[in-house]
């Protein structure tokens, strides 16, 4: 029977570790047989694997006797080989190839690495010089303007040294907290300074400077207002753009009245800021309003509610019209007052009308009560509360609302205050300055 057997490509390169058996799935001391499905059969006699673990060479045999067989020795070499070359080996010679790739670039590239390290010392030292010059200049305000706090003092511009060798400074912001104006503190003072010129001995000493221009602004905060006017019983809001909202409670004599006024902002001078009280009420209830000042719209009056409820209040009704002095300013001619006091269909037709109620809302309760105490009690009203309010005067309740302020006076040059506007959170006001110096000799 005629075996079959494979013929090899005329392209096929011979590869005599193939014959050898040294394949990825044969097993040492073994060789391939004629076909791939074969069992590998051993090695032919005189072949071994050297001493480093790989086959070697048919040689027969050595010198001292060796038969030229596959050992058992070798094997195990052979084995413990391939089995190190399977595990991951760590590779120790990426640093050294880093270390040769850095030796081999160009000299160029080498400065260019060099520039960059140095650029980056110097400006982390330039950064450093800033932060010290920053908080010298702080503590030197806070002693200066006997502020409770230091101020925060930023300094502009890049590199700060050059502009320190220079004797000047692009550009300096000054920002003082909780400054005290008077009767109010100032939330914030922001001033920036730009193109200030250094008086100095050297870089370490520096005793003054000039400062050509100035601008910032200043805030005056609600919650400031709220809490050393209002001392929490009255708050302040915006209302528009240069007005402002106070609403709370007064107490009078006992009494919570409810109050409201206005404050229109208006810039003093020019350094000052200053508020003109408007539009001021005190409300007794729904009983009656009272308005400080000499105009005859001012005193006490009646509200709209409590004048329209005379016609359903008898007894409010037959007080008023038991008073002869209250009749004669009602206009109310007295055969009418008789014919209503004696019959209440006739008072409430007379209480009723709108002409009444319009008039009784004209009448000043303070005035009334000076000549007619009697009327008090027919309304319902504390007499002490009418003597408070009496004694009330509209300079005085302005004064516990308004506020003003004024910025110090420059020993040297010019600082004043723009424009002036109410914003959600406070009272913004723009502020100038020119020509101004700080220490020097």
């Amino acid at each position: 029977m005629h075996t079959p057997h494979r013929t090899e490509s005329p392209h096929r390169t011979h590869d005599p570790y193939e014959e050898l058996g040294v394949l990825a799935d044969t097993v040492p001391g073994e060789h391939p047989g004629p076909f791939p499905d074969e069992r590998p059969g051993p090695l032919p006699n005189g072949f071994r694997g050297s001493d480093d673990g790989f086959p070697g060479s048919y040689n027969g045999g050595n010198a001292e006797g060796d038969d030229g067989g596959n050992t058992g020795g070798d094997d195990g070499r052979w084995r413990a080989r391939r089995a190190r070359e399977r595990t991951p080996r760590a590779d120790h010679r990426g640093s050294r190839r880093r270390r040769r790739r850095f030796t081999a670039l160009p000299l160029a590239a080498k400065a260019v690495v060099g520039l960059v390290a140095l650029t980056a010392f110097v400006a982390l030292a330039d950064r450093w010089a800033v932060l010290y010059a920053e908080d010298k200049a702080a503590d030197t305000l806070k002693d200066q303007l006997s502020l409770t706090a230091a101020p925060e003092v930023e300094i502009g511009g890049f590199p700060f040294l050059t502009q320190l060798a220079d004797k000047k400074l692009d550009s300096v912001k000054v920002t003082v907290p909780d400054l005290a104006a008077d009767r109010v503190s100032l939330a914030k003072v922001s001033a920036t300074a730009h193109d200030i010129r250094l008086e100095t001995d050297g870089l370490t000493s520096i005793h003054g400077a000039g400062i050509p221009r100035l601008d910032g602004d200043v805030l005056l905060s609600f919650g400031d207002l709220n809490r050393e006017l209002g001392a929490s019983q009255v708050t302040f809001s915006g209302d528009g753009n240069d007005r402002v909202k106070a609403r709370g409670t007064l107490p009078v004599a006992g009494h919570d009245l409810r109050l409201y006024a206005e404050a229109t902002i208006r810039r003093q001078a020019e350094r000052g800021i200053a508020t003109d009280i408007g539009g001021m009420r005190l409300d007794i209830g729904d009983l009656a309003t009272f308005r400080p000042g000499p105009r005859a719209s001012d005193g006490l009056h009646l509200t709209k509610k409590a004048s329209d409820d005379l016609g359903r209040e008898t007894r409010k009704a037959k007080a008023l019209l038991s008073v002869p002095a209250l009749v004669q300013r009602l206009g109310v001619p007295e055969t009418t007052v008789r014919e209503s006091l004696s019959d209440d269909g006739k008072l409430a037709e007379l209480t009723g009308s709108p002409d009444f109620a319009r008039e009784a809302r004209n009448l000043n309760l303070i005035d009334l009560a000076m000549d007619n105490p009697e009327v008090l009690s027919g309304l319902s009203l504390d007499p002490d509360l009418l003597d408070a309010l009496s004694r009330l005067t509209r300079p005085a309740l302005a004064d516990r609302l308004s506020l003003a302020f004024e910025l110090p006076e420059p020993e040297h040059g010019d600082v004043r205050l723009r424009d002036v506007r109410v914003g959600e959170d406070g009272i913004r006001v723009r502020l100038t300055g020119s020509q101004l110096t700080v220490g020097g000799s």
